[in-house]
């Protein structure tokens, strides 16, 4: 698998096939006889921002720790035991709802979206 094709940028889609997020990055491990092994997909903006860099991946991944809920938290970690199948979009084994919201989403929802009138009437 050559990740940099297969997975990075790739849609990701829960086990009913909702949108989660893309692959923003890969974290690798090493394995025991210390061959590399993809352990996490890394989604959202402060992992889009660490692999962008320069002034806009600043921007991003700055954002983003100013709005998580624990600063150092990190970008979110989508363990890779948890992908199903790679194919033109990377899908998980569980539902959407179990997994965290990106922080710059969540104010973008709870801060934006919100006051539009009728947003909150949308299905």
């Amino acid at each position: 698998m050559l990740i940099g094709f297969d997975l990075l940028d790739r849609q990701i889609l829960d086990s009913d096939g909702e949108p989660v997020g893309k692959v923003d990055d890969v974290e690798l491990a090493l394995a025991e006889d210390g061959t590399p092994y993809g352990a996490a997909l890394l989604v959202g903006q402060q992992a889009l921002g660490e692999r962008v860099r320069g002034i806009l991946g600043r921007w991003l991944a700055g954002t983003a720790r100013q709005l998580a809920p624990e600063r150092d938290r990190g970008p979110i970690r989508i363990p890779y035991d948890l992908v199903a199948e790679v194919t033109s979009a990377v899908t998980l084994s569980v539902r959407r709802e179990i997994l965290p919201d990106p922080p710059l989403e969540t104010w973008l929802r709870d801060t934006l979206v919100a006051r539009i009138p009728g947003a909150t009437d949308a299905g």
